[in-house]
């Protein structure tokens, strides 16, 4: 079952694509951790890696962290990665999926928003224009800071894709 809004976000810490390890507990102490599951074959992620990319323009710095969880092996991921622009953490998630088990995604992509108590505050599956401007706004308010709108009407993008 996924993991509810409200609920404790389950630590893990896992490899990036870079060779480094990341974990939950030691971002959580620096700020608050957005997670993108997704998959390289996701069409949806495919739409909504731009704007996810726009969080973290829009919000710079390192008092809070994103990471993208990738359903697939390194060398997928590393190129997704690239293409897409991700300069963030990419975490391949492959030795039996502990993480996408443990968060339990309902589709790709999934973004769950952890405050710095560990506590899941937001959670969104698939694409929603409305859905990434009300993570943005939920994220602005744990940094402090003036919320972006990073997904508009009319920009030549559906407003609603499920994953």
């Amino acid at each position: 079952m996924t993991i509810e809004v409200g609920a404790r976000a389950p630590d893990f810490s896992l490899e990036g694509i870079d060779g480094e390890t990341y974990a939950l507990a030691d971002a959580l102490g620096r700020g608050p951790v957005l997670l993108a599951f997704f998959k390289t074959t996701c069409g949806t992620c495919d739409l909504a890696f731009p704007y996810v990319n726009r969080l973290r323009e829009s919000y710079p710095g390192d008092r809070w962290s994103l990471w993208a969880i990738a359903q697939d092996a390194p060398a997928e991921a590393r190129g997704y990665a690239s293409a897409y622009g991700m300069t963030y953490p990419v975490l391949p998630d492959v030795n039996g999926y502990a993480v996408s088990k443990a968060y339990d995604p309902p589709a790709t992509p999934t973004l769950f928003l952890i405050d710095r108590a560990g506590q899941v505050i937001q959670e969104t599956a698939g694409f929603s224009k409305e859905e990434l401007n009300s993570l943005s706004a939920a994220l602005a308010e744990l940094l402090g800071a003036e919320p972006a709108v990073i997904a508009t009407a009319g920009d030549g993008n559906p407003d609603f894709k499920p994953g």
